[in-house]
């Protein structure tokens, strides 16, 4: 009995012990974060800008009645490019901005007939060699994309040139001219620093003229205004240093 009493005795004893060396219970699990979605930042237009453009212009040139020469309306058209450079400003959803481009061009149409050349046969040619604009721009951006309206001053060439085909005699004249152009388009960010665009202008340039002492009907002396118009529409490709 006594070796019982004591056995317990020294079990009791060695308990504490043995419970400090057991490790300790893990935590209560916690309850996990709420998710909070991060906004996408967004799409920076301010900046100035340099790029690229090129595309393809269509219109009419006419040569209006004076010394007996008149063609009536014909058709030019023909490929431009070159190169662009802008500026835009931003506040909220509304961009700003203002951008010029020279772009050499390749418009160009005749016209051959007997009419108002008789009794001899004459071919008249409009040719547009190069061709600028200054322009402001107002647009409204949906995040990368941003439609916009554009409007202002054109500049560039008029060449006309008239072959007597009959007479064998011929004049050219080239002008520099100014006019106005309007239109609109559509730019798309596709990164923060590059963006690409297609747009649509309507230009039309003041008349050029063309003068020849022995070339209209019967080797008379004549000069014709020659007027010039055409719609482009042009791609374009942009780099931006962000404001």
């Amino acid at each position: 009995m006594k070796r019982i009493v004591l056995a317990a005795a020294i079990a009791f004893s060695a308990a504490p012990a043995l419970a400090a060396d057991l490790p300790a219970p893990p935590p209560p699990p916690q309850a996990p974060a709420a998710y909070v979605p991060v906004a996408a930042p967004i799409y920076n237009w301010g900046g100035i800008y340099i790029g690229i453009n090129g595309g393809y212009g269509f219109g009419q040139s006419n040569w209006s009645p004076a010394g007996g020469v008149a063609t009536g309306n014909f058709d030019v058209n023909g490929g431009l490019v070159g190169g662009t450079i802008g500026a835009n400003f931003q506040t909220g959803e509304w961009v700003f901005g203002v951008e010029g481009d020279i772009d050499w061009s390749d418009i160009n149409g005749s016209t051959t007939n007997t009419t108002t050349c008789a009794p001899n046969s004459c071919t008249f040619q409009t040719q547009n060699d190069w061709l600028g604009t200054i322009r402001g721009r107002v647009g409204y951006a949906f995040d990368r994309v941003l439609i916009y309206g554009t409007g202002g001053g054109a500049f560039g060439d008029i060449k006309a040139n008239l072959t007597n085909n009959t007479l064998l005699a011929a004049a050219s004249a080239t002008s520099t001219e100014f006019g106005w152009t309007a239109g609109g388009g559509v730019e798309v960010g596709i990164t923060q620093n590059f963006t690409a665009k297609i747009e649509y202008l309507f230009v039309d340039l003041s008349n050029g003229s063309l003068s020849c002492a022995a070339c209209g009907p019967g080797a008379a002396a004549f000069t014709s205004p020659v007027s010039f118009d055409a719609s482009l529409v042009r791609g374009g490709l942009n780099f931006k240093f962000n404001f």
